[in-house]
């Protein structure tokens, strides 16, 4: 059995596999620890009836002399492998002498192709980089499983291309002018690993082109599937020794597949989302409408609304939950009409004592009650030639509803204490986030008063609802944040995004603006996580009983329907195929009778026409 022998201990090295790695590496098959032997150093190769050997990262020299390429050795040659020095024997050894575990023996192999897997795990943990973490993993796998070169190959758009290459320092790779296209497609295909001993002499793929041209030797390629989807495949080669790889080379490549996979698909989605966050303040200037932000199909009807009722003076009712924006829709009412050189003017209804509401709202005279000791002017003679916005309408009391109605309908007011009417000229925005509809009917507010403020209504829809309108705002408050508290803030994580999308925010925008506001003072790193953001990871919308859920998706799919036919109910429900009766029943529960047959009550003109059964004529 031929030999190595090494002359400083006596260790002996049978020469029994068809491929014998020499070097410091521990995965080496002979490990010499001194100095001045590379990693992988040299490699033996077993032809017939005598061994070659070839230096790889490190020098070789037999007999004295510096040997380049491929030496054929000969019993009694003196292999010097910087300063180790080794003696090719062809004789058996006696059995007394050391052996260094070989052949059948691969637990030190394969501890360290699982190391390598451990130390990729990590690196996948605190890099992001792709290409890189890539490079990495086939760098080991090379290394490892004794290859001379390694693709990384992915599925894009259904067809296969290499993402990374990677060869020995002897050995560099041409991308896609190495790999068999035949073994890529079976695997793809059947989703399944190829291990091929000798591809020459496989039965399979022998008479295939790219093998013959290549004239390949060993190969193992292994699929990249997780969670069931095909990602692409692992690519590994040696066309230089055949029957190189086996069951137990295939199972690490295996694991580190799966391992890959994961990441892969990970960055995938990342680079995804990353790439629509970049589209998507790329377009922010376009879908910003003065200081409101957003492009969901409910602002967008927001906008055309705003367009048309911002040069009349009609009564507007903004209708949305707590933190959507109300009043800063209001604000750009106002600094789009013509009152907008005027004083805009709010008062939160809800915020104010029953008995000093009055006095804020019309003003009081000296001596009026105690402690009214001047004159005051209220809320609606400061805003004289501006716009006077009423939040929180709903929790007016009834008797300060029934002044408010007559100040409305005679465009005047009485201060408190005080006989005489004074004229104002202010346009009235109102906000709630209670249906008033509902709040009618319960007699908690009083119908005529409801169709004044009503005379068009807006509804805001809830952050919930408006799709990647909450990456827009998120990205313009981080913007807004860092400058205001010069933090050296640059985004967010990845992580922290796919949170802040799936999040169902029940607080609105404020809630967004809130937290974004304490992270941006409170994080210690350029990007803000998600414990930054505290927010939970993977967070999910709360799970809705199906018959909710799908009524829920009728009504929008409904309201989409309109919003495509302008309005017009009979083509809706033409284009629905139900009876047009459906369509009106659905414009009923969302607003008032009268508004969907296009009638008023009281004073004043509306411009609601959402029942029109013209084209052009929705709101």
């Amino acid at each position: 059995m031929p030999v190595f022998i090494r002359k400083s201990d006596g260790n002996v090295y049978p020469l029994t596999k068809k491929l014998t790695t020499l070097g410091s590496s521990p995965s080496s098959d002979v490990v010499l620890t001194v100095g001045e032997v590379a990693a992988a150093h040299a490699h033996v190769l077993s032809e017939a009836d005598t061994h070659v050997i070839a230096g790889i990262d490190g020098a070789v020299v037999v007999n004295g002399k510096k040997r380049s390429g491929r030496y054929r050795l000969a019993a009694g040659d003196v292999v010097t492998l910087g300063s180790a020095e080794l003696a090719y024997s062809t004789d058996t050894p006696k059995p007394e002498s050391k052996l260094q575990p070989m052949g059948e023996d691969r637990r030190p192999w394969l501890l360290a192709g699982y190391r390598r897997l451990h130390q990729f795990s990590q690196r996948c943990a605190e890099k992001h980089d792709l290409d890189e973490l890539l490079s990495v993993m086939l760098d080991d796998l090379i290394d490892v499983l004794r290859a001379d070169k390694g693709f990384v190959i992915l599925l894009e758009e259904g067809k296969p291309k290499v993402r990374v290459a990677r060869g020995t320092a002897t050995k560099p790779v041409d991308a896609e002018a190495q790999i068999s296209d035949s073994i890529v497609q079976r695997v793809l295909e059947r989703r399944e690993p190829v291990l091929v001993s000798d591809a020459l002499n496989d039965t399979l793929f022998s008479k295939s082109k790219s093998v013959v041209d290549l004239k390949l030797s060993s190969v193992s390629c292994v699929p990249l599937v997780t969670q069931g989807n095909l990602l692409g495949c692992i690519y590994l080669g040696n066309d230089r020794v055949a029957n190189l790889f086996g069951p137990a080379d295939l199972e690490v490549l295996e694991v580190f597949a799966a391992q890959a996979a994961h990441e892969i698909q990970s960055a995938t989605h990342v680079r995804d989302l990353m790439r629509d966050v970049a589209s998507l303040k790329q377009e922010s200037d376009i879908q910003a409408f003065g200081d409101l932000i957003g492009a969901c199909a409910g602002m967008r009807n927001i906008y055309r609304t705003i367009e048309k009722v911002a040069g009349t003076d009609i009564t507007v009712l903004v209708q949305g939950e707590t933190g959507t924006g109300k009043e800063v829709i209001a604000r750009e009412i106002h600094r789009r009409s013509p009152r907008s050189k005027g004083a805009f003017i709010s008062i939160n209804c809800g915020a104010i004592p029953e008995n000093l509401l009055e006095s804020e709202l019309f003003g009081h005279v000296r001596g009026a009650f105690t402690g009214a000791v001047s004159d005051k002017i209220g809320k609606f003679e400061a805003a004289n030639k501006g716009s006077l916005f009423l939040d929180e309408i709903g929790e007016m009391n009834p008797v300060l509803q029934v002044k408010l109605l007559r100040a409305l309908q005679e465009r005047s007011i009485t201060r408190v204490g005080e006989n005489r009417e004074r004229p104002f000229d202010a346009r009235v925005l109102c906000a709630t986030n209670k249906n008033l509809q509902e709040e009618v009917r319960a007699g908690r507010f009083r119908e005529d008063l409801y169709y004044r403020l009503n005379e068009v209504l807006m509804v805001v829809p809830p952050l919930r609802e408006r799709g990647d309108d909450v990456l827009l705002l998120a990205n313009f408050l981080l913007k807004k944040f860092i400058k205001e508290f010069n933090a050296p803030v640059k985004g967010f994580t990845p992580d922290a995004i796919l949170a802040i999308r799936k999040s169902a925010w029940p607080g609105n925008i404020r809630q967004l603006e809130n937290k974004i506001k304490k992270a941006v003072v409170m994080a210690e790193k350029p990007r803000l996580t998600v414990e930054d953001m505290e927010l939970a990871r993977g967070y999910q919308k709360k799970v809705l009983a199906l018959a909710q859920a799908i009524e829920e998706f009728r009504v929008r799919y409904i309201d989409e329907v309109l919003e495509l036919n302008n309005g017009n109910r009979t083509k809706t429900a033409r284009d629905l195929d139900v009876d047009p009766r459906t369509v009106f029943r659905h414009l009923e529960k969302k607003r008032p009778e009268d508004e969907v047959t296009g009638e008023r009550t009281g004073e004043g003109s509306g411009t609601g026409s959402s029942g029109s059964d013209e084209p052009g004529s929705g709101t």
